[in-house]
């Protein structure tokens, strides 16, 4: 039988999640699971840990603002639902591929951290004391 729609793009990914299970604790019994997708924890991660618009986050992920849009209501829903009832949440699974190589500066390109150049900018001051 052949899949009803469009085939779904590969959504890009940062890097693969570290941790793939969340679970409540204090609850007795064995608490129902939500499955998180990868490609809906990457749009949590990039619109509300880094505060990166979805216009944006949707370029990176090489979708559209309105795939981004819906990946990241799904998400919240998810991670809502399994809060709030108290459900295992597990990350796994989805449509995507790693690039760990996205937005990492090449060498040369990259600007010094703020600190480094703060500490060279003081030893320059205090050096010809």
């Amino acid at each position: 039988m052949k899949p009803k729609g469009r085939p779904k793009k590969r959504r890009i990914v940062k890097v693969e999640p570290q941790i793939v299970q969340f679970s409540p604790r204090g609850r007795p019994g064995r608490p129902d699971e939500i499955d998180l997708a990868v490609e809906e924890l990457e749009a949590l991660r990039m619109a509300d840990l880094e505060a990166i618009d979805q216009r944006s986050a949707a370029r990176k992920m090489k979708i559209s603002q309105q795939t981004f849009s819906r990946i990241l209501k799904r998400a919240r829903t998810l991670t809502a639902e399994a809060l709030v009832k108290g459900k295992m949440l597990r990350i796994q699974g989805g449509h995507y591929t790693i690039d760990s190589h996205h937005d990492i500066p090449t060498k040369g390109s990259a600007e010094k951290p703020k600190e480094t150049l703060k500490a060279q900018q003081h030893q320059k001051e205090f050096s010809f004391v």
